[in-house]
């Protein structure tokens, strides 16, 4: 299999939603008791556009076919906020988010990694932390989610 991050474009966006709905809902069947959902505007064509238009969004292409995104952030002075990496659930387990952060870690000349991902995603957090991020602190949000912030110093 061919992985390729290639920059998305507004013709991508349909495909790039189906995608991250996908990802986001397939925690439901990985924690139990989550439901089904995703960050503010995951299942929406428009916040794909908007995010297209303010931050850099990626494709991951598996032989020619979309089967995942990533977005960043440049918040200056070598400060990048990863703030989206999600991949179709049938490619989990495959290696390519690993492919996917050395990609980011390599294109980017951070001098300070940002994310973060909710308190159930233990899946997540394992991931993250296995590339050297750590734990900074629990972030309350609006819709009954806590999120986890990690950094990243280079």
């Amino acid at each position: 299999m061919n992985i390729t991050f290639e920059r998305a474009t507004p013709a991508d966006a349909e495909t790039l939603r189906d995608v991250e709905v996908a990802s986001f809902h397939s925690d439901a069947l990985a924690y139990p008791g989550v439901e089904p959902g995703g960050p503010p505007g995951y299942d929406q064509v428009e916040t794909v556009l908007r995010k297209l238009s303010e931050s850099d969004y990626y494709k991951i292409v598996a032989d020619g076919q979309i089967i995942g995104g990533i977005t960043v952030y440049d918040y200056g002075e070598g400060h990048f906020h990863l703030d989206l990496l999600y991949i179709d659930p049938a490619y989990h387990s495959l290696g390519i988010g690993t492919q996917a952060m050395h990609f980011i870690e390599q294109t980017y000349p951070a001098k300070l990694w940002t994310l973060d991902t909710p308190t159930y995603a233990t899946r997540n957090q394992h991931f993250y932390e296995k590339f050297g991020y750590i734990k900074m602190r629990e972030r309350p949000e609006d819709d009954d989610i806590t999120l986890i912030e990690y950094e990243k110093h280079v």
